[in-house]
């Protein structure tokens, strides 16, 4: 896979493989007849990522500008948890069922799953970095050693762990949602 296509250096998708993604622009998505509840469901999923995300970024904000409560460090563990489990499995369905089965609709963006392939095996060392550091700053918070600054350290490599994620993420997601919402329009294809 060429360097530009890879998930840190791509600004959208190749124009060889938006031919759908032009076809049918995100705005008309939602009326058109073959859009169904089934898709719906998998953008809201990716809608869900992307807000779980960003309140890991403002509590995080928060935690190093001395707003958070006692609650941050039990939540960033939930939340990251969930969103560490939910995005490891919704991967997971994609590469093995929908991805699959979208694949051989249309040849002219079969290259599309490949590129979101490679962007799934990106992800997951994203993932990896991201609970490790989360852990840090968890037993950070849990030792309490360094009174008032606690985990202050471990909280700003945090944040920047979570901000550049949430580049490659959006990058992704919204890639992954101009390939697979056009086939679903112009195919009518079921994403059960």
């Amino acid at each position: 896979m060429e360097n530009d296509l890879t998930l840190a250096t791509r600004t959208g998708l190749p124009e060889h493989l938006r031919v759908l993604a032009d076809k049918y622009p995100r705005e008309i998505w939602r009326g058109h007849a073959n859009f169904n509840e089934l898709t719906a469901f998998w953008l809201d999923r990716h809608l869900m990522f992307r807000q779980v995300l960003d309140k890991l970024i403002t509590d995080t904000q928060g935690f190093l500008d001395d707003k958070a409560g006692q609650r941050y460090g039990p939540e960033l563990s939930r939340y990251t948890g969930f969103f560490l489990q939910q995005l490891h499995g919704h991967h997971g369905i994609e590469d093995d069922h929908y991805f699959p089965q979208f694949k051989p609709l249309d040849s002219r963006v079969s290259g599309a799953f490949e590129l979101l392939d490679h962007d799934h095996h990106a992800l997951d060392g994203h993932l990896h970095a991201l609970a490790e550091d989360t852990n840090a700053l968890l037993r950070a918070l849990q030792s309490g050693q360094g009174g008032k600054y606690v985990g202050r350290d471990q909280a700003g490599v945090l944040l920047a762990r979570h901000e550049g994620f949430k580049r490659f993420l959006n990058r992704h997601l919204t890639d992954e949602e101009e390939v697979i919402v056009p086939l679903v329009l112009e195919y009518g294809a079921d994403m059960a």
